[in-house]
């Protein structure tokens, strides 16, 4: 999976909701993928300062396991064609690193709820992972504060976490924060056999991205092997003052992660999550 660093955020400009995945290192992501995108729409995800050399139409599963249409981008970024459209010309604006122009309002409780019904539930491990990542927030006394329960009934809450048994490899999905509030569709897959500390991890690397925090190694995903710069997305990529800017090998927040993972924020990451919230 993908590990990421922290990232100051402020309310979103613009309106869409995008989403950004983690996956086990070296394991590409696997989408039921229609390659039909439209060059308008194309032609918007460019201006809007966006990588489109992967371009996809899938079917983004909810947790009662229907599905809605949504662009793919960036193998970790989705949105409609209506929110693609809808971007400005970003043409010419350039982001500094580490954290998204988002924010989820300070001093509030954030309702998480693990979703336990049909093939969208959380395994036992998933459940213990998602515990122990709420635990890992609530014991920094931060302005947020998340309220875990389980069960199925989603939609009142802030954020659901659950389990897309649709997408091949080990990894995660979320988005960033729109209007003050953290997005709200968390994803996990295939970590049904790994351990509850990769399960940990996954799911505090997403709730992360739930709550504006981009990749810590934005810049180059050198935890995933590669030399490549995933650019603002639209959304910022700002410095977090107090932690570094080179590679952080530790950071919950790196763009993959490997099975020996043990879960937990490194010193930075915390000095990043107290500096925003």
């Amino acid at each position: 999976m993908k590990k990421m660093k922290f990232s100051r955020v402020a309310l979103l400009l613009v309106g869409a909701s995008f989403f950004a995945c983690q996956s086990e290192k070296n394991e590409p992501l696997d989408t039921a993928a229609v390659n039909d995108v439209s060059p308008e729409v194309v032609a918007k995800l460019a201006d809007f300062n966006i990588n489109t050399n992967d371009v996809k139409k899938v079917d983004f599963l909810l947790p009662d396991g229907t599905t809605t249409p949504m662009i793919q981008v960036e193998g970790d970024i989705h949105m409609t064609e209506e929110q693609a459209l809808d971007l400005p010309n970003l043409q010419g604006v350039t982001g500094k690193n580490f954290h998204t122009n988002n924010l989820v309002s300070q001093n509030r409780v954030i309702n998480i709820i693990g979703f336990t019904g049909g093939n969208q539930g959380l395994s036992q491990r998933g459940r213990t992972g998602l515990q122990w990542a709420v635990n890992n927030y609530n014991r920094l006394n931060l302005s947020i504060r998340f309220n875990l329960t389980f069960g199925t009934d989603y939609q009142d809450k802030d954020m659901v976490v659950y389990n897309n048994p649709n997408i091949n490899g080990a990894g995660g999905s979320a988005g960033f924060p729109t209007g003050g509030n953290p997005h709200k569709f968390v994803q996990i897959h295939g970590l049904n056999g790994s351990s509850n500390n990769v399960n940990e991890h996954v799911i505090t690397h997403e709730i992360g991205h739930s709550i504006g925090f981009r990749h810590s190694d934005y810049t180059t995903r050198r935890s995933c092997g590669q030399n490549t710069n995933e650019g603002t997305a639209g959304v910022g990529a700002n410095p977090i003052p107090g932690t570094p800017n080179g590679y952080d090998p530790t950071s919950i927040m790196l763009a993959c992660f490997s099975n020996n993972t043990d879960g937990e924020f490194n010193n930075n990451d915390i000095t990043a999550l107290r500096f925003l919230y």
